[in-house]
């Protein structure tokens, strides 16, 4: 996963042009993954490499040696093929990697302190690259106003851009209108502090 130092600095702008008009805040982070397959990819690659040498046997005459040598070489392919994030990600069913994400979204949101705003007014931003996942989570003084379902232009603008690799772009679009929102709901007042960093998370 990487991002670069441009792409970065228009994101951090972004989250610094909505905060200069409201006592809101938004907080973004960008995992790689969230559905953990544990030792699922071995697992499958041991069996596939298992039931290699029975198929071999019933249907060429190869030496052992050579049945041997495909068992390993069956093994490993499969080890590095399913070893990428993306590709772990797949062997779990869409709803559990769902979940999952979710839970990861969850977790973000109250270890960078969005909820820890005096006025409840921060949003997370959170994208899962491997499970093509995105949600926006807004801080109980923002859903008191806005409905969860308002959110779904800034997810949907997100994905569009996450679909075609401009990762960055969709933070800025999904940015700027979560931030619509916060500068109607949450002007900007001669009190307003700037209570959490101005950056994106990588995890």
């Amino acid at each position: 996963m990487e991002m670069s130092p441009e792409d970065h600095d228009r994101i951090v702008a972004a989250i610094r042009a909505v905060e200069a008009r409201s006592t809101g805040e938004i907080v973004c982070v960008l995992a790689e993954q969230s559905a953990d397959s544990g030792a699922l990819p071995i697992l499958i690659a041991a069996l596939a490499a298992l039931a290699a040498p029975w198929l071999l046997i019933a249907f060429t005459a190869l030496p052992v040696t050579s049945i041997l040598t495909l068992q390993l070489a069956v093994f490993v392919a499969l080890a590095l093929a399913l070893s990428p994030p993306r590709a772990r990600a797949w062997l779990i069913p869409r709803r559990a990697r769902r979940a999952m994400a979710f839970r990861v979204a969850t977790e973000q949101f109250y270890t960078r302190s969005v909820s820890r705003k005096r006025d409840r007014s921060g949003i997370l931003i959170f994208v899962s690259l491997a499970e093509h996942y995105a949600r926006v989570i807004a801080d109980e003084g923002v859903a008191a106003r806005v409905p969860q379902s308002h959110w779904q232009d800034a997810v949907d603008a997100l994905v569009a851009h996450l679909r075609e690799g401009r990762v960055a772009d969709g933070f800025v679009a999904a940015i700027e209108s979560c931030g619509a929102v916060l500068v109607r709901e949450f002007p900007s007042t001669s009190e307003s502090a700037n209570e959490l960093p101005d950056r994106i998370y990588f995890i």
